[in-house]
């Protein structure tokens, strides 16, 4: 038998290699460290520094303004937020409450400047000037309770057989009849001033100090097309006082007389800035 020949008659040739051994490698080599490095250098480089160009700050600055625009649109929903949850009666009170305002300072508006033209048109301006400040003490007397007065307006009597009526509900009438453009207002006997106060339970309900017992009468000096109105508007003072199993009676007279008075009291501090 030759040299080279296995006995399966197969040649191999002395130094060939075996199969495994000339077949190619099938994972290629792994990329070399300097060509990452180089990559997030240039991703660095396109991040830092920032460049900005005029386009870009220009939708900047609108996207800011649109921005703070809906902050404040968002805000301002938010202080109407308790108008938005009001119930309609509520809503009809403002609104009747804003509407006599308006009117009344309109009409407040007109008089001053009537007073005005006939300030400048008088031949003897002293004495216009003089006749308007008897006027403006007369008004501010009637105000301050040191004057009597007397006028159109209405009577209010609330009878409260089971004593449920409290301090609260006869202060909301006042308030109530104020905003409505009441100018004199008296309540048993009291006049009712700007720091006028209500005190005491039901049934012992006290006016300045003083003790009032129902039934409790108001006289008040305004236009009554105004006053009685705001009285019995839904959920106002005359519903509210029916939930207490109270009566409200309002009737308009053409001359209400307030002839209650408060003494006239000198401030210990304030002086006038004309002195």
């Amino acid at each position: 038998m030759n040299q080279g020949q296995n006995p399966g008659g197969e040649h191999r040739h002395a130094g060939a290699l075996p199969p495994e051994a000339s077949a190619p490698s099938a994972h290629p080599a792994a990329p070399s460290e300097p060509e990452e490095a180089t990559g997030r250098q240039r991703l660095r480089a396109g991040l830092w520094p920032p460049r900005v160009s005029r386009a870009q700050l220009i939708v900047a600055l609108l996207l800011f303004v649109l921005g703070l625009g809906l902050a404040i649109q968002v805000r301002s929903n938010s202080d109407n937020s308790a108008l938005r949850g009001a119930r309609q009666e509520d809503l009809v009170r403002i609104l009747d409450e804003l509407d006599n305002r308006t009117e009344r300072l309109e009409d407040e508006k007109q008089r001053l400047d009537a007073q005005r033209t006939e300030l400048e048109n008088s031949s003897d301006q002293a004495e216009e000037a003089r006749k308007q400040t008897l006027e403006k003490e007369r008004q501010l007397g009637i105000l301050a309770g040191t004057v009597a007065a007397h006028g159109p307006g209405i009577t209010l009597t609330i009878s409260d057989p089971s004593g449920a009526v409290e301090a609260d509900m006869l202060l909301d009438t006042i308030q109530e009849l104020r905003a409505a453009g009441a100018e004199a207002i008296q309540v048993n006997g009291v006049r009712v001033v700007a720091n006028t106060y209500f005190s005491g339970d039901g049934g012992q309900l006290k006016v300045d100090g003083r003790k009032v017992g129902a039934p409790y009468a108001f006289k008040v000096i305004g236009k009554p097309q105004d006053l009685e109105p705001a009285l019995n508007i839904p959920g106002g003072v005359v519903q509210t006082l029916e939930k207490e199993q109270a009566t409200a009676e309002v009737v308009r007279a053409d001359d209400i007389v307030v002839d209650a008075l408060r003494p006239a009291k000198q401030p210990d501090y304030a002086r006038s800035s004309s002195q």
